[in-house]
Order: C-alpha cells, then structure tokens, then sequence
C-alpha cells in the first residue's frame, strides 16, 4: 500500500533550494498518524520508538500524544530514521499545534527533480518558528527570498494564529 510522505525538516529545505545548505543531524519524514503501521511494516528491519521527554518507548506502549518516531536498526541498535506522525484529515495536511491550520496534501507536498517528496518550505518553516535556532534563521534567510507572496503570506497568516508576536513577522511584511 502506498501512502503520502514527505521529507521534514532542513532536508526539505534543500531538496526545495536544490542543494545541499549545511549538514544534517538526522533525516526526518512526515506521514499521517494514521499511516504509520504502512510504514513500519514496509520498513521491518527496524525497532519503532515513541520518543519525548528524554524517553524511547516501544511504540505499542507510547503515550498517545508523542508525534515522534525513531526507527533504530535491528541488528546494530543505531537510529536511522525519524518519522513525525501527524494528524492528517483525508487529503489535508494539519498542522499538530493547531488544527486550524490546514492544506490540503496536493500544495503541503512538493517534488525534488529526483521525485522525492518534501513538506512544502512554508510549512517547514512554521514548525521552525516555534523556538528557532541559528540554523532555523540560517534556513528562513536561504528560503524567504525563494518563496512567492502567496506563500510568505500564507506563513504569515500561519504565525499570527499561532505566534502572533513572532519576531520573523516584520521580515515577512518586509518582503510583501
């Protein structure tokens, strides 16, 4: 069975600027919380952690609201994956913070040229709002200036319902 996924992250970033920025801590993928037993069984060589607050649980015993997912090999106990189950609605992405903030999959999924699918640079950004760091400032400055009105006021009007104050608000009035 085949089910939307996208690269997250500062991944996402780059396969959206077509190059290679910084380095990279880890790869992340987004799928619907709904889709992550698909995943798991495709990818059966790893172990599937719950993890939040410090802790890795087995997944079957992760407390429900943890959105975070580590895939760790079997056989060399190293993580290779971090997969964000969010909660999708059908063909809508949603945003886990607030649920307000919808799109539907078709505009928050993009394509490399090598067809691999990444979240949309907008909405990698909202998630990077909430506590940014350097490189989280580093990547809004590659990726604003690449960005459409449509989109700088679609992470605009994103980050008035849910950091109305944000410091990045004066860059994108700037830049409409």
């Amino acid at each position: 069975m085949r089910v939307p996924w996208a690269v997250a992250g500062g991944w996402a970033i780059d396969l959206h600027l077509e190059a290679e920025t910084r380095p990279h801590d880890d790869i992340e993928i987004v799928v619907s919380r709904d889709n992550m037993e698909v995943v798991a069984a495709c990818l059966a060589e790893l172990e599937w952690f719950g993890v939040g607050d410090g802790h890795a649980w087995p997944l079957a015993d992760a407390p429900e609201e943890l959105h975070q997912t580590w895939g760790r090999d079997r056989s060399r106990h190293r993580w290779r994956l971090d997969v964000l189950r969010e909660p999708w609605d059908g063909e809508d992405w949603v945003f886990r913070r607030d649920r307000r903030i919808r799109r539907p999959l078709a505009e928050a999924i993009e394509f490399s040229q090598d067809a691999i699918p990444y979240l949309a640079p907008e909405i990698v950004l909202l998630f990077k709002a909430k506590s940014p760091k350097e490189k989280d400032e580093a990547d809004l400055a590659l990726t604003l200036p690449t960005l459409t009105l449509e989109r700088i006021e679609w992470l605009r009007n994103a980050l008035e319902i849910v950091h109305p104050k944000h410091k990045w608000m004066a860059r994108f009035n700037t830049a409409l």
